[in-house]
């Protein structure tokens, strides 16, 4: 498992809303993970919040080959079951989703190795996850963010820092409000990695936006 730099993120407000045909969001789909691979995401996490789970397998399947090709990981957001089928390398678990132990029992069961992520919100969570058992975590938001209904506290870089210390040698990734200039501060804070989904996602040109971002952790 890599994560290392810029990790893309296939946002569900970024894309069509899921209809009964899904060639429409499946191509945008498509669309949008090639250029954040071009960007150089060495993880590219499908995040559909408010989509079915069939319009979310036929989007997680469709870049599956695109991200093999790349080199980079592909995983699936909340869904244990749609990353098992899409055939992911990872799912991505938040706080309010299927339990570590409960994840890893699951995967026990069907004789399949994913990875798996934790979304954490403060340096205690982070070292619980760790506790648990998590391959990496998502830590944040570090700064505001507009791409969550409902964000956690802001933590700042600090937090982020002690996250980082409490989580060693588990690999971190930065969210929440990171552009260009801020994925150097939380580069320089430890994080493995950062995830830039505004900033790239909705630049004219989400390629170079991605190349800023990776740029970063060089």
């Amino acid at each position: 498992m890599r994560i290392h730099g810029f990790y893309g993120v296939v946002d569900g407000g970024d894309l069509p809303a899921p209809a009964g045909a899904q060639g429409p969001l499946v191509a945008a789909a498509v669309a949008l993970a090639d250029a954040l691979l071009a960007g150089g995401a060495t993880v590219l996490q499908v995040r559909m919040k408010h989509a079915p789970a069939s319009a979310l397998l036929a989007v997680a399947r469709a870049l599956r080959e695109p991200t093999r090709a790349a080199g980079a990981l592909l995983v699936v957001n909340d869904r244990l079951d749609v990353a098992l089928a899409a055939d992911a390398d990872g799912v991505h678990l938040g706080q309010d989703d299927l339990s570590l132990a409960d994840a890893r029992a699951a995967l026990a069961r069907a004789g399949r190795a994913l990875f798996i992520g934790s979304s954490t919100h403060t340096p205690a969570q982070a070292e619980a996850a760790v506790r648990a058992g998590a391959d990496y975590l998502g830590f944040g938001p570090v700064f505001a963010t507009g791409t969550k209904e409902q964000p956690d506290p802001v933590q700042g870089l600090t937090a982020l820092a002690e996250a980082v210390r409490r989580a060693h040698p588990v690999p971190v990734v930065a969210i929440g409000g990171i552009d260009a200039e801020r994925a150097r501060l939380v580069a320089h804070a430890g994080a493995a990695a950062a995830c830039a989904i505004a900033f790239v996602n909705r630049a004219a040109d989400p390629a170079a936006a991605g190349r800023r971002v990776a740029a970063a952790f060089r």
